[in-house]
């Protein structure tokens, strides 16, 4: 790679502020994709927040070092990251058109023990019994709001519920690749890199499937989400994409900067204040009523992050080594 690279910054209360603030942007993406997700097609919806947030992301660039902070030596690296979250968000919003949000995001909660096991194995990261308790006792939240087997006729069928799965799988890898590529790198370069693979990929959707044909015929509500034909959105719904562009554009920077100044295991485990704040979005916007064993899980996943935070602020230890990540 072309010059040094750059020392992360220790700063884990910022990672953890960045991460936090990630989550509650990305629950109100979340929320706009589900509620447009019933009169507009998922490549659409991408090909405008991405639009909007690759205009957002440029205008932070420009504080950031300005367009050469775009040089790379590694074009492929940033181009397989941004294919691991298309492939992430096309799942878990496909999943989101036909499970209730709740339900979604938990199922999507295995991703903080994937990061994990991926930055012990791929960043030689070290991970402390701590960390890796509170993650699990996060991952018993899920289990716990999951409950597996346990859904009944009316609940999404069990093909659905593997969708936020890999979707976390390729979420995962992708901030492990955030971390490596953090190094050398600034976040909204990071976040441009993703928003231009976003929106080549969408184009490509349109190009193969924007009329529509691909549709015609299939009863799948996931599927009908992925394929119907493009339309002009109406009046009313263009503040509502606006919105969505700028969360696209917040979020692609928010958590690129999180992954990039601090430990990947740690970072990961704050994902999990998302949970809650999904409960809350789908009661409140969708009336998707949560059951006590939602709740129940919710306090252990909350419960988890909390006890990560407060330990690393009493250990007021660095979270990011000063000097870059080195294999072996």
């Amino acid at each position: 790679m072309s010059g040094p690279p750059r020392p992360t910054e220790e700063t884990p209360p910022l990672a953890i502020v960045l991460i936090i603030v990630g989550m509650v942007f990305m629950t109100v993406n979340d929320s706009l994709i589900k509620a447009l997700g019933g009169d507009y097609p998922l490549h659409q919806m991408v090909f405008i927040r991405s639009t909007i947030g690759i205009l957002f992301s440029l205008v932070i660039l420009q504080f950031e070092g300005g367009f050469r902070e775009l040089r790379t030596a590694t074009p492929g690296l940033h181009i397989l990251r941004g294919l691991f979250v298309v492939i992430a968000n096309m799942l878990y919003f496909a999943a989101l058109a036909v499970m209730p949000l709740a339900d979604a995001v938990a199922t999507f909660f295995v991703a903080p023990l994937i990061i994990t096991l991926l930055s012990v194995f791929v960043l030689k990261e070290r991970v402390g019994p701590h960390r890796i308790g509170a993650i699990l006792i996060g991952f018993v939240g899920v289990l716990v709001m999951t409950r597996p087997g346990m859904s009944g006729g009316d609940g999404p069928e069990r093909w659905t519920l593997i969708l936020p799965i890999l979707a976390a799988t390729a979420y995962a890898a992708m901030q492990v690749m955030t971390r490596k590529l953090g190094v050398y790198s600034k976040a909204s370069a990071l976040a441009v890199y993703i928003q231009g693979v976003f929106l080549c990929v969408s184009i490509g959707f349109y190009l193969i499937a924007g009329d529509g044909r691909f549709a015609q015929g299939v009863e799948e509500e996931s599927l009908v989400f992925l394929l119907r034909a493009w339309v002009w959105p109406t009046p009313q719904d263009w503040p509502l994409f606006i919105a969505l562009g700028c969360m696209s554009g917040a979020i692609g920077y928010l958590l690129s900067a999180a992954y990039k100044m601090g430990n990947a295991a740690t970072i990961s485990s704050f994902e999990y204040t998302a949970l809650p704040m999904a409960i809350a979005s789908g009661w409140l916007i969708f009336g998707e009523v949560p059951d006590l064993w939602v709740i129940a899980g919710a306090l252990l996943i909350a419960g988890a992050g909390i006890y990560v935070f407060m330990r690393e602020r009493r250990r007021r230890s660095p979270i990011a080594p000063r000097r870059p990540l080195r294999r072996g």
